[in-house]
């Protein structure tokens, strides 16, 4: 049995909840949490299940003392810090003519600067045992989609902020991962927390092009669909492998999907790609 303690915020449901019990029957000690551990009950569950024993815990990422309230009770009770994974996060729909910047800067402090307020305070314990720091983007993090704009944004800044911190981190002994999933399912419609028919009402100009991207989106993008115990699998690759590459696609169809970014000099071929979703 590992001695070693990770970590792992969002963890109420989907990729988190499975992340949590796959890294304890992996034998790690693992802390899960989440804002609100009145919704504990499907993870608490899932352990039991699974046989295992989770230390749950609050954890509120856009809220710097909660953030460190969390981290310094492990290192209090625990003695150490081995590895964090920052999964908790927000899916948001909506384009920049219908919404405010407040709702796009809301967007930001939970998938963006949520990620940098647990990175941070969790640092110098990694720095002491020479861990890991791991983070669930998306492919969103790599090619923009339509409606998905405050979203991909934030997935892009913490792909950007993880891949230039990486090389900084590891030379202080701190490995750092980005894992991206594609579409999950049962999280697309609950993550994102509106009502689309109602969203598609009141689009205005943008109703045809919203309409078009739900249609293709929910229909075809989810018909294949990981599960979230599948996602949570790679999440596990960058947390055990002996050397964990820094960008980790969740699936071959992920794989596909950012590689057309990452060759793509110009920018033709993901345009190419997401012109045709908005009808």
């Amino acid at each position: 049995m590992s001695s070693k303690v990770v970590l792992i915020t969002g963890t109420s449901s989907g990729i988190g909840l499975a992340a949590a019990v796959g890294a304890a029957k992996a034998g790690w000690r693992t802390v899960a949490t989440l804002r609100d551990t009145s919704r504990a009950d499907a993870l608490r569950k899932a352990a039991a299940d699974a046989g295992v024993e989770l230390d749950i815990r609050q954890l509120d990422v856009t809220d710097p003392a909660s953030v460190a309230a969390a981290v310094d009770g492990v290192i209090s009770d625990h003695g150490r810090l081995d590895a964090v994974i920052n999964n908790a996060g927000a899916g948001h729909l909506g384009t920049l003519e219908n919404e405010t910047v407040a709702d796009v800067r809301q967007v930001m402090e939970v998938n963006f600067f949520g990620v940098l307020h647990v990175s941070k305070a969790a640092l110098p314990h990694l720095r002491a045992s020479g861990g890991r720091l791991i983070t669930v983007t998306s492919v969103g993090g790599v090619v923009g989609q339509p409606f998905n704009e405050a979203y991909c944004a934030a997935k892009f800044a913490v792909e950007g902020y993880m891949e230039s911190l990486a090389p900084v981190a590891a030379k202080l002994g701190v490995t750092v991962s980005v894992v991206e999933p594609g579409a999950v399912a049962t999280e697309f419609v609950s993550n994102i927390g509106v009502d689309l028919e109602a969203e598609v009402a009141a689009a205005g100009p943008y109703a045809d092009a919203l309409q078009a991207y739900l249609d293709r989106t929910v229909s075809q993008f989810l018909s294949g669909a990981q599960t979230p115990a599948e996602a949570a699998e790679s999440v596990l690759e960058a947390l055990t492998a002996d050397r964990p590459a820094f960008r980790i696609q969740t699936s071959d169809w992920a794989r596909g999907f950012t590689g057309t970014k990452l060759t793509d000099l110009d920018g033709s071929a993901v345009l190419g790609l997401t012109n045709g979703w908005v009808g």
